[in-house]
């Protein structure tokens, strides 16, 4: 009975509410970061955080859903830009700028951004360290300002995670063509590729400064991935 419950498609009043959660979830965590939580969520989807908690029994749960929702949406961009583009920079700038386009720096799974920077990452291999910090809401006075980088039990490392290690693997190929192909400077990892895209994705509150800031800052980072001249 367990098993025929689970197979039962949702009624459509709970279809509608599951997606007016995932959305407001995307939308919630791309402007806050993975720490905001499940009651913010469950206003912007004008649903009770009851509602929530029935179809996510726990914000990890949550969190891990759209994590993988966009690991895999960054996948199939990484693939479409292997496979539609001859040329080794532009598969690699049109990865790069769809991914900006599409929001995706915001919502980048933290198992897949743990670049090492900082005196303490000394010597750690370039796809394995910490997750640059997101936004966080101002301070109020008298309360304790909460960290909002990470959650605290987040996604599994990207060993563990099927999906996050295929992004990489599909995105490594994207940098060794270019790197290969003398477009890319040497120095340059996935994990530098990664970072491009959560610094080229600001959090603005207009949408159109938003997408002229990305646009912006986008075509200076890659400027910046290129081979310096002799």
């Amino acid at each position: 009975m367990i098993g025929a419950t689970r197979s039962t498609p949702l009624r459509v009043d709970a279809q509608r509410n599951l997606e007016h959660v995932l959305r407001a979830a995307r939308e919630v965590f791309g402007e806050l970061g993975y720490g905001a939580p499940m009651e913010d969520v469950a206003r912007r989807a004008r649903v009770g955080v009851g509602t929530v908690y029935r179809r996510f029994p726990s914000k990890d749960v949550l969190v891990r859903r759209i994590a993988e929702e966009e690991t895999a949406r960054l996948t199939e961009q990484a693939r479409a830009a292997l496979g539609q583009e001859e040329e080794p920079w532009s598969a690699l700038s049109r990865f790069l700028r769809t991914s900006v386009a599409s929001g995706a720096g915001r919502l980048l799974p933290p198992q897949v951004l743990r670049v090492g920077v900082g005196p303490d990452s000394e010597g750690a291999d370039a796809t394995t360290a910490r997750v640059p910090q997101q936004r966080q809401p101002a301070a109020v006075p008298g309360q304790s300002q909460p960290d909002l980088r990470l959650v605290e039990r987040g996604p599994e490392p990207a060993e563990h995670d099927p999906g996050a290690a295929v992004l990489l693997d599909v995105v490594g190929q994207l940098v060794e063509r270019a790197r290969a192909a003398g477009e890319l400077r040497g120095d340059v990892t996935v994990a530098d590729v990664l970072l491009v895209i959560a610094t080229a994705a600001p959090a603005l509150p207009d949408a159109a400064q938003q997408q002229a800031a990305s646009a912006r800052l986008l075509d200076i980072l890659l400027e910046g991935l290129r081979p310096r001249a002799l």
